[in-house]
């Protein structure tokens, strides 16, 4: 293991929940936070041998194999300048093998910690080093909840989505594409996305990647707030692109990633391995071709522009072998994330795995079972910024309303769990064994008074109550709770301030847009 940071732990001034805003400062006040700096060390699951056998096939990988890329001439262009070794394989197709060394000594200047900037600077985060970034779930086409059951996302659906997770202390980012608004034309709808991360959040968010002009408008209206000189200076928004396992990809991400790097935007580099599919079905072989395919594109972005944040990357899963369905939360992916945290500390990368994942199809026993398995892993492993911290249910197909808040609370509680144990004098609680003595309870002592709001983790979903207290009030279990409860974050909600003159040049410059496309719904 490596040795314990001191935790570091900001606040921050956003808006809490609804029982804090009518009486003050709640138990868990102390942890608010735009991000968090874990007071825990990693657990290293390997050797040095053992890295240096994943990294040796990764190496062989791109050596031997090599990489196909689609296309995109540009990106082939500047591989081969870089030393790649290319094949054409079709007009429009090619294949690249790169020298061992090659993509390791191209992300030498590749930040190992980076700001993205917030629109409210209390909120900006880091990412990279020891600390660690929740956002919510990402790209379900589906949302669901309780009452209305499952049905296809809308744009109400993703601006209540952005306005639970403005509203959830324990979340440290806005997210991207909380779900798809299938009511907007699929041209337009990135447009409306982005909008929503900007108007109903003040946090950090993820831009558009589903064609490169939705990347530059994204890019483009990040001017528009930030302005033009701070966003050349600055991170402030990134793309999540994925690449297209086993080996290739494709020129809808790599020509988005290009434009990401150009301006001096983040992107994260992220290969779907779903194992015995797209890639080994035994965790070391996927956390090889995990990290062969991510570095690929983590380098795509320094020979763009040297410096550019980039963030290395791996979804990993597993598969039912009796169906070739796909499984979520299962321990050879928690695995194979601390192993992939080993090596992103290695390389001196940022690193995205893991969130709280699950198959169920309801919030239920399952889905949080499968979610902590999962969300433990990104936490031992060091990732940096945990995308699907809340709402993934379905095997991601859906977003659930309940799932959440219920997630959202689980990361309160890794909060708590994340900034370790203080052995300092006063914790050390000798006082409150000696004020009154043996035999005597601690419930008046001074150390009590002094901690027993902020010792605890306090959840406002949990129901603690004796059996029969609970029975009379109804005997509510936790998924009608968390229905109650993200009606009562929405009721309660406020949108941030935003200045009006920037509103309305956002505005302006969406409606220019969309006059100038046609409606496109594939």
């Amino acid at each position: 293991m490596t040795p314990a940071a001191a935790p570091m732990i900001r606040r921050s001034s956003r808006r809490g929940s609804r029982r804090r805003q009518a009486g003050g400062p709640g138990p868990n006040a102390h942890l608010c936070v735009p991000y968090i700096a874990r007071g825990i060390p990693t657990y290293d699951i390997l050797s040095e041998e053992s890295l240096d056998r994943i990294e040796t096939t990764a190496e062989r990988i791109l050596a031997e194999i090599g990489v196909e890329f689609r296309d995109d001439p540009e990106t082939v262009a500047l591989f081969r300048a870089a030393g790649g070794t290319v094949t054409p394989l079709t007009e429009a197709s090619w294949n690249i093998r790169f020298p061992a060394g090659m993509i390791r000594e191209i992300l030498r200047t590749a930040p190992e910690r980076f700001t993205q900037l917030a629109r409210n600077p209390a909120n900006s985060v880091e990412i990279g080093g020891d600390s660690i970034v929740f956002a919510p779930s990402y790209g379900s086409p589906f949302v669901m909840d309780l009452d209305r059951g499952r049905r296809y996302g809308t744009l109400e659906d993703f601006e209540n989505l952005v306005k639970l997770g403005q509203s959830s202390q324990w979340l440290h980012h806005s997210g991207g594409t909380i779900c798809e608004p299938t009511d907007v034309p699929v041209n337009k709808r990135h447009l409306d996305m982005v909008y929503a991360h900007i108007r109903y959040s003040d946090r950090a968010f993820l831009g558009s990647i589903t064609a490169p002009e939705r990347a530059e408008d994204s890019i483009e209206m990040c001017r528009i707030l930030f302005g033009a000189d701070v966003v050349e200076q600055n991170c402030v928004v990134m793309g999540n692109f994925n690449s297209t396992s086993p080996l290739v990809w494709d020129g809808v991400s790599t020509r988005g990633i290009r434009a990401y790097a150009a301006a001096g935007q983040g992107s994260i580099h992220l290969p779907f391995l779903l194992g015995g599919a797209v890639s080994p079905l035994t965790p070391a072989g996927t956390v090889a071709q995990a990290l062969a395919e991510s570095a690929v594109g983590c380098a795509l972005t320094q020979l763009v522009r040297p410096g550019a944040p980039a963030v290395l990357a791996g979804f990993i899963a597993s598969m039912a072998m009796r169906s070739g369905s796909p499984t979520f939360g299962t321990p050879e992916p928690a695995l194979a994330s601390l192993a992939l945290g080993q090596i992103a500390r290695r390389w001196k990368l940022p690193l995205r795995c893991a969130g709280n994942f699950s198959t169920s199809k309801l919030p239920d026993a399952q889905a949080m079972q499968q979610s902590m398995m999962s969300m433990m892993s990104a936490v031992q492993c060091g990732a940096n910024y945990v995308l699907h911290s809340a709402g993934f249910l379905d095997g991601l197909l859906s977003m659930s309303y309940e799932k959440f808040v219920l997630d959202t609370d689980l990361c309160g509680m890794l909060h708590g769990y994340l900034r370790g144990m203080d052995v300092s004098e006063d914790a050390l609680g000798f006082d409150a064994l000696a004020e009154l003595g043996p035999g005597q309870h601690l419930f008046s002592t001074a150390h009590t008074m002094r901690h027993y709001k902020t010792a605890y983790y306090d959840s406002e979903l949990d129901d603690n109550q004796p059996w029969e207290t609970w029975s009379e009030q109804g005997a509510a279990d936790s998924m009608t709770r968390a229905n109650a409860r993200w009606k009562d974050l929405l009721a309660a909600y406020e949108p941030p301030a935003i200045d009006p003159a920037t509103d309305d040049a956002l505005r302006a410059f969406i409606a220019r847009k969309k006059a100038s496309m046609a409606d496109a719904w594939y």
